[in-house]
């Protein structure tokens, strides 16, 4: 059976002398592995649309159980990615995080834009990268049902939270009177409303708030650390990112 499809390239793995194993993020089918051969020959038409963090559309065999890359031609390329390592390593580490929370096999369009849009601005220096970061991860954290509740104070209600905090295990803002001790971050006022922002604006606009300074440092700290915390694991990218920071 063939499919024509869109797909973001999420992971290539080198098999053989010739071919690549893909982790491909697609609109129609969501996250699948498919084999491109002969994709790393020279002659390769196939070759370039196949590369990691590459956008491209695709027309894939499906037999057996199995995906196998038929034709494929680039849509995005993200060029900018490849010209600066820090980028290149960041978006590799938004592709990580997208291969660990996506459902095998399950469409998910909100998520593919998200992934796209964070890529473009990285590749195209739309936006400081700490705020592209911080963005994408509270974002993925709400589309993959880790959304964290920022309102208002978790334990009084109030929402004009009073010196604000993040409890990384529950998933909920309080006043820092009110939270318990041990497991949360602190915010201020400016950073918990980038937050809140981030967390219902339009997917086109994810990116326009006003954060600078220290504010951007905290939130780009509380959002990394929500993250890791509640996915309960480590990111081999994101730790290659830090080399350059």
């Amino acid at each position: 059976m063939f499919t024509t499809t869109k797909a973001l390239v999420l992971r290539e793995v080198k098999y053989k002398e010739a071919d690549r194993i893909l982790t491909l993020f697609t609109a129609d089918n969501g996250k699948i592995t498919a084999k491109a051969r002969g994709a790393l020959r020279k002659s390769s038409r196939t070759g370039a649309a196949t590369q990691q963090l590459t956008y491209a559309d695709m027309t894939l065999f499906f037999n057996k159980g199995k995906w196998t890359v038929n034709e494929a031609s680039v849509i995005e390329a993200f060029e900018g990615l490849k010209s600066d390592i820090a980028h290149l390593a960041l978006g590799s580490y938004f592709a990580e995080c997208v291969e660990a929370l996506a459902v095998e096999d399950q469409s998910d369009p909100a998520l593919l834009s998200l992934t796209l849009n964070s890529l473009y601005a990285l590749s195209r220096n739309l936006h400081d990268e700490r705020k592209i970061k911080a963005a994408f991860e509270l974002r993925l954290m709400s589309l993959s049902g880790y959304m964290p509740a920022v309102e208002r104070c978790a334990v009084c209600g109030r929402e004009d939270v009073v010196a604000p905090v993040l409890d990384l295990f529950n998933g909920r803002v309080a006043c820092a009177g009110c939270a318990r001790r041990g497991s949360s971050l602190s915010l201020d006022d400016a950073s918990l409303k980038a937050m809140r922002y981030i967390l219902s604006a339009p997917a086109k606009q994810l990116f326009s708030f006003p954060l600078e300074g220290d504010s951007l440092v905290t939130l780009s700290f509380v959002a990394e650390n929500y993250l890791l915390t509640q996915t309960e694991r480590s990111f081999g990218t994101l730790d290659y990112y830090k080399q350059f920071k």
